[in-house]
């Protein structure tokens, strides 16, 4: 067995909203098949395409997400008519459909990404289950006019779902050690469960020396030395991210010839030929987007817990625009910001003056720098290491 895992079968089912679960589960994947395992995934919605793009064989699952407004809010009270009465019918054929699956594929171990219908189907069939989140207590937005729902719905997901995240055999929270944690808001463990879990870092598909020469990349872009790059990483689910993108992608096309930004439209199935306006190159899928991550001076994103741990890890301050209402995006950003690593703006409070000021001044401020400096990224980033790890022991038991 070819580090201890030849032959083994492991079946993943990260949750598919957004990019950042499937996108943290594929570098553990791609060790696991280099070292001799069979992979399959689990998903739905965007996690399908990602997966899929990176070479897996995906099984869609149906999918549970929350709705939108306009503006890219989370909308609890659309939310709670379109998913609440669903959701559940909706959970439940994910369970049988994940029975089914595993039946099919008889897994060793079941590797979820905040999916607890893959738990309760592994523990149903006797399949140690390896849990990896970020958010052991998701947090509902409070809307005026729906505040007791708001209250109601936190109760009762704090309760179903915590106990349900329970039934794994252990718990990886991919963030960094106290006091630097970015997720505190959403760590509220019960003692129980404490002994299971284990912070183990940002789970990077590459470290920034694994990367491309940073000029190489640039000169690509032709980003001259003396322009600054800008690198608009803008992932999460389309009704979350194209608000932002259609507000940002005027702002950037007229910044001034001193800088250069890459904004990506975040679609794994999109093209990745870029298109030049003004200062603004659009890109639809970025191929490598640690190249580019590692070759720019400063990062604008959502408050994605992903992304923000990667810019972390490369040594980037980051512009956090969060995704209106949305708790724990809100709550990342606040930490980041906290912890002198990034600044946090509003949505609503774009515009090509304000945040043209903010870039300039963040760039001329060596402070960033020296908070991204004092961590350490080679241990901060050792996540996939970490998880084989846990994946093995709970493999031995």
């Amino acid at each position: 067995m070819v580090g201890g895992f030849g032959g083994a079968r492991v079946y993943f089912t990260p949750n598919g909203i957004g990019l950042g679960h499937a996108s943290r589960s594929v570098p553990i994947a791609n060790e696991l098949r280099r070292r001799g395992a069979e992979v399959l995934f689990s998903t739905y919605l965007e996690g399908v395409d990602y997966a899929r793009r990176a070479g897996f064989r995906v099984l869609p699952v149906p999918p549970i997400s929350m709705s939108n407004d306009s503006s890219g809010s989370i909308d609890l009270k659309l939310s709670s008519v379109n998913q609440g009465v669903r959701a559940f019918p909706t959970f439940m054929r994910q369970v049988n459909a994940e029975i089914r699956y595993m039946k099919a594929f008889r897994p060793d171990a079941v590797v979820s990404d905040s999916r607890l219908s893959s738990i309760f189907a592994a523990k149903l069939l006797g399949v140690p289950v390896l849990l990896v989140l970020n958010q052991f207590t998701p947090l509902i937005p409070v809307q005026k006019d729906m505040f007791m729902l708001s209250k109601v719905a936190d109760g009762v997901i704090m309760t179903l779902i915590g106990r349900g995240w329970g039934y794994a055999d252990k718990i990886l929270i991919p963030d960094f050690p106290a006091p630097n944690t970015l997720s505190i808001d959403c760590l509220r463990i019960p003692g129980p469960y404490q002994k299971k879990v284990e912070l183990v870092g940002a789970i990077l598909p590459k470290r920034p020396e694994e990367t491309r020469e940073r000029e190489e990349v640039r000169m690509e872009l032709g980003v001259t030395k003396e322009q600054r790059l800008i690198y608009a990483g803008i992932s999460g689910p389309r009704a979350e991210r194209m608000p932002l993108l259609k507000l940002l992608a005027p702002v950037f096309e007229t910044f001034p010839d001193d800088y250069r930004v890459v904004m990506s439209m975040g679609n794994p199935a999109g093209d990745s030929k870029p298109v030049r306006r003004g200062s603004l190159i659009e890109v639809g899928w970025v191929k490598d987007r640690f190249d580019l991550l590692n070759a720019c001076d400063l990062v604008v994103s959502r408050g994605g817990h992903e992304t923000m741990m990667q810019s972390i890890c490369y040594g980037k301050p980051s512009i956090i625009i969060p995704v209106p209402k949305h708790p724990e995006q809100y709550g990342n950003a606040r930490r980041a910001q906290e912890l002198g690593l990034a600044y946090a703006i509003h949505q609503k409070n774009i515009d090509r003056e304000g945040l043209l000021i903010l870039v300039e001044e963040m760039l001329g401020d060596d402070s960033f720098k020296k908070h991204l400096s004092r961590l350490d990224p080679g241990r901060l980033g050792d996540g996939v290491g970490r998880s084989l790890g846990a994946l093995a022991d709970i493999m031995s038991r």
